[in-house]
């Protein structure tokens, strides 16, 4: 059972330049995996143990599960120990010798605990690296700051739509491990990517990658923001000239990896919803309507207005996805034929009623400044009460506040960094800001705001740790609070 480094693989430079193992060939010729180190025991650590558990002999030698501090719920326990994987928890000093390790992606490259693994350990690898090594054909990987699941949804409906299979996995919440056996020949994977994921990866070769864009977010994983960029544009490292590369080009560190890309030779459609950006590849918005070209070919797309998504992110959002099926043999007319029927995703500039003739919107996803920045582009200026607040990142909020202070009639600041919001939109001249305690107080304070004809857009800039488990359940409280007020103004209406 004791697997490790001297299992006879010899060192070859992996993408990074580092030396890993060259992998030992198994059962019918499949790569050997040998002893597995999987770090985590959440839902990405628990599938790759179980997929390597039940691997057929010769492939894997052992399994061992490090869950960390926090023992894992006993029935978790049991199941990984039935399929003959060994489970240790209560620590994070990391014992023995493995031929490699799949780190989960809540544990950052920087944390003791997974530097133990390292050193334990010939290669860490992410999930999706190791399904994709499983499983290598047909991929499309995307990554960004903002956009990915909307980006990512849209080209698994458009492939559908041109009459491919695909299935969405990776951060989208679909694990790729656990879609490996069952996956269908000839179809595609469609990967959404964070930068946890892509800082582990080092085969990973999609025919399509896109970044939508790079704005500061998880610094206290990475470290630094060169760091978290340098995790993006790991997702292009082994493309070639047959691959396309799909760079939206409306912040400067996105530019710099397209002129990166290029400057290998990679083909790159730059993505820009100002204007046509002249390269032999591109993407973009003229004259109100979508345009693609693709190999000296051009695709003309529907108008903006035509399209159910709105917001000028969004509009990027399209433009890439399109690209890429385009790219991948998707009719014209079936791509346009998506776009327009493509409802937007829940949490996502959701709308979620009107009462007394104002509307309410969910962009409980908006947990960064950047994407409620993109979020206040989808409605007229001055229309917008806005919801603001939540678990503090500490960003900047100078841009931010000012667009608050252009766009927005109003804004309500909420939860632990409302006092900072508050403050940021005041300085920036924000006409009416206030502030409340919680998500509810301000819907409150929102609705005694509105008037007929105005939006109350619940787009919060922050992460929601401080009042809900994730932005899902921030954006069902949000909605909940919606109905009440719908169902109130009914029984006012009756009476």
């Amino acid at each position: 059972m004791a697997g490790g480094k001297e299992s006879g693989m010899a060192g070859v430079a992996d993408a990074r330049g580092a030396t890993q193992a060259a992998p030992a060939q198994g059962e019918a010729g499949r790569p050997r995996l040998g002893s597995v180190l999987v770090l985590g025991c959440g839902g990405s650590g628990r599938s790759v143990a179980r997929y390597c558990a039940t691997e057929p002999a010769g492939r894997v030698d052992s399994v061992t599960v490090y869950a960390g501090l926090k023992a894992p719920a006993p029935e978790v326990v049991s199941e990984l120990e039935v399929l003959g994987c060994a489970v240790v928890s209560g620590t994070e000093d990391v014992r023995g010798s493995y031929d490699l390790c799949v780190s989960s992606p809540g544990i950052s490259v920087l944390k003791p605990f997974f530097k133990s693994a390292e050193a334990a350990s010939a290669e860490v690898v992410s999930e999706p690296e190791f399904a994709w090594r499983e499983s290598p054909g047909r991929w499309v990987a995307i990554t960004g700051t903002n956009g990915k699941t909307t980006t990512t949804t849209l080209v698994r409906d458009l492939l559908r739509a041109g009459g491919m299979g695909a299935q969405e996995v990776g951060n989208i919440g679909v694990l790729a491990t656990e879609q490996l056996r069952g996956r269908a020949e000839g179809s595609w994977f469609v990967a959404e990517l964070s930068s946890f994921q892509l800082a582990c990866c080092s085969r990973l070769h999609p025919r399509v990658g896109v970044l939508l864009n790079i704005t500061p977010d998880h610094l206290e994983w990475h470290g630094t923001g060169e760091a978290y960029a340098a995790a993006k544009e790991r997702l292009f490292a082994n493309m070639g000239a047959g691959d396309l590369a799909v760079v939206g080009v409306g912040d400067e560190g996105s530019r710099a990896i397209a002129g990166r890309l290029e400057g290998r030779g990679l083909r790159v459609c730059r993505v820009s919803v100002e204007a046509d950006p002249g390269t032999p590849e591109a993407a973009w918005v003229e004259a109100g309507s979508l345009h693609v070209r693709l190999s000296g070919a051009t695709y003309d797309l529907p108008a903006t207005e035509e399209l159910p998504l709105k917001g000028s992110h969004n509009w990027q959002n399209m433009l890439a996805a399109s690209a890429c099926a385009l790219e991948l043999g998707v009719a014209e007319q079936d791509v346009a034929g998506c776009l327009r029927s493509f409802a937007p995703l829940e949490h996502r500039i959701e709308g979620c009623g009107e009462v007394a003739g104002v509307r309410y919107v969910d962009d409980s996803k908006a947990t960064n400044v950047d994407a409620a920045e993109k979020a206040l582009t989808a409605f007229p200026a001055g229309s917008m009460v806005l919801l603001l607040g939540g678990h503090d990142k500490g960003t900047d909020l100078s841009g931010l506040a000012r667009q608050v202070a252009a766009l927005c009639k109003a804004a309500v600041c909420y939860g632990e960094a409302g006092e900072r919001f508050e403050r940021a939109l005041q300085d920036a001249g924000v006409a009416s800001v206030s502030r409340e305690p919680h998500m509810a107080d301000a819907f409150e304070a929102a609705r005694a705001i509105a008037e007929p004809g105005d939006v109350v857009l619940l787009s919060p800039a922050c992460s929601s740790f401080d009042e809900f488990p994730g932005f899902e359940a921030r954006g069902d409280a949000f909605k909940a609070l919606v109905a009440e007020a719908k169902a109130a103004e009914g029984r006012e209406g009756s009476r």
